[in-house]
């Protein structure tokens, strides 16, 4: 890097660290309790694999590695959030820096870690979260290639983005940008040589989880075909999902940020008379929320599936915005003013409210609740087996229940397994056992006469109050797949 681009370095290291520092002290007064995924993620971790149900192996190798240093608490599980995105931020700062100067780096890492969609990430742990300082680091070498080429850097750039991969397939997108960015943009062509250098260290990253989905059925594809569910039966899908559409594009305004959002658009509308860098940074970001919005059209997508997108877009839209200062500071206003809401709104996340809705949602609090009244009901009838239906029920279970000596099971699918826990853990009927079967109000998943309702699961607040769950005994026999 050359001597010039490390003025921005300074600054940018004690913005972003001062803010990771907060966050990761703000952290240990979380209240939320784990989301699904998150306590999906953490049992991936127990078992230590190459893939997946639904996704590849990095979070589960991430998490693991961040609770065998602390413990199985949600801080440790969620730790290594922050300290992610704040690598993310300083590598995005380096990009910029080569590409735009000492002042782009330095803002463009303030701006990355000031974004809504970090300020989440930051508390939650995700699959994003985990690829993001790979991209980033895939990205460094990109920019570093496009002045100097050599083998060295193009293996470690290859091999940056399969791990990246290895985190989230949504890294795939950044070789389809590649390319289309070579065919618009002659700044963007590498030689054919380097190219081949960067697919066959990637190849060689995403080698392991290959091979993995070889030889587990496609699980992960099968389940990437799941959430594109038009691609299974196109048929289904001629309504257009237009409400879905005005959904995820609007929701974007606040994962990027407003005015960076504006920004970008305006950018994407007046190309023709943008300079080189800022074509190819649209041209690894709009691409990416197109694709998005087409799925969102064609059957749904929820605000994130875009994120890998605002890596690159800030390339594009802080250049702009120095030359605009007002608009900027507009932009870590309104932005900075989230970041700080955010956390301090999550320390209380159980009780802050807005006349009686939970101002944070209540998807984030009572699933420890649930568990630990599920395992009240199973110790009151003398039984140590339980069975849900509920994928959401299960994964906190499986979490809230660690340390207890309930076995936890799914009820068996009919067919091909739609989540982790039927997958790894259904219940295959012993006609000899009692359990506790809990699912939801019409009991088809316990079709026996012998079952007997033992409960009802209502609560008054949380994450299953429009979701109540039955509690049944019932002998084994009576879930025989």
């Amino acid at each position: 890097m050359p001597m010039l681009d490390r003025e921005w370095l300074a600054p940018a290291l004690f913005g972003v660290a001062l803010i990771t520092l907060a966050r990761i002290i703000l952290q240990a007064f979380n209240q939320a309790d784990l989301f699904v995924d998150e306590a999906q993620y953490w049992l991936w971790g127990q078992e230590l694999a190459f893939g997946y149900y639904s996704k590849p192996p990095m979070i589960g190798w991430v998490i693991r590695f961040f609770t065998e240093i602390g413990s199985d608490a949600p801080f440790w599980v969620r730790f290594p959030a922050p300290l992610f995105h704040g690598i993310t931020a300083m590598l995005l700062g380096a990009v910029a820096a080569r590409l735009s100067g000492p002042r782009a780096g330095v803002v463009t890492a303030l701006g990355y870690v000031t974004l809504p969609i970090i300020a989440v990430g930051s508390f939650m742990i995700s699959t994003d979260t985990v690829m993001f300082p790979f991209l980033a680091a895939a990205l460094l070498g990109y920019v570093t290639l496009l002045d100097r080429p050599t083998a060295r850097v193009a293996l470690l750039t290859g091999f940056a983005l399969g791990l990246g991969f290895m985190s989230k397939y949504a890294a795939i997108y950044y070789l389809i940008c590649g390319l289309l960015a070579a065919l618009t943009v002659p700044r963007a062509r590498l030689p054919l040589k380097t190219v081949g250098q960067i697919l066959l260290a990637f190849l060689v990253a995403i080698s392991p989880n290959l091979i993995w989905n070889v030889l587990n059925d496609l699980s992960t594809v099968q389940h990437t075909m799941d959430n594109a569910d038009w691609v299974r039966d196109p048929a289904k899908r001629v309504a257009l999902n237009w409400a879905g559409l005005g959904e995820f594009f609007g929701a974007q305004f606040i994962v990027f940020g407003p005015v960076f959002m504006v920004t970008l658009l305006i950018a994407t509308a007046t190309w023709m008379r943008r300079d080189a860098t800022t074509r190819i940074a649209i041209v690894f970001s709009v691409p990416i929320i197109l694709f998005v919005c087409v799925q969102a059209l064609l059957s749904r997508a929820y605000a994130n599936w875009a994120a890998a997108a605002y890596l690159m877009a800030l390339m594009a839209v802080v250049p702009i915005l120095l030359s605009r200062p007002r608009w900027l500071a507009l932009s870590f206003v309104l932005n900075g003013a989230f970041c700080l809401f955010l956390p301090v709104a999550l320390t209380q996340a159980e009780t802050l409210k807005l006349g009686r809705a939970h101002l944070l949602g209540e998807r984030y609090i009572g699933r420890e609740a649930m568990s630990l009244q599920i395992a009240e009901i199973a110790q009151s009838q003398g039984v140590s087996t339980i069975v849900a239906t509920n994928r959401d029920v299960l994964a906190d279970m499986f979490y809230s229940l660690r340390d207890s000596d309930f076995e936890l099971y799914s009820v068996a699918p009919r067919g091909r397994a739609h989540h982790h826990y039927a997958l790894k853990f259904p219940y295959l009927g012993q006609a000899d056992d009692i359990l506790v079967v809990v699912g939801t109000p019409d009991a088809s998943h316990v079709p026996c006469p012998d079952a007997k309702l033992v409960a009802e699961l209502r609560p008054q607040e949380g994450a299953y109050r429009k979701a109540p769950q039955m509690a049944y005994l019932a002998p084994g026999h009576c879930l025989a797949p």
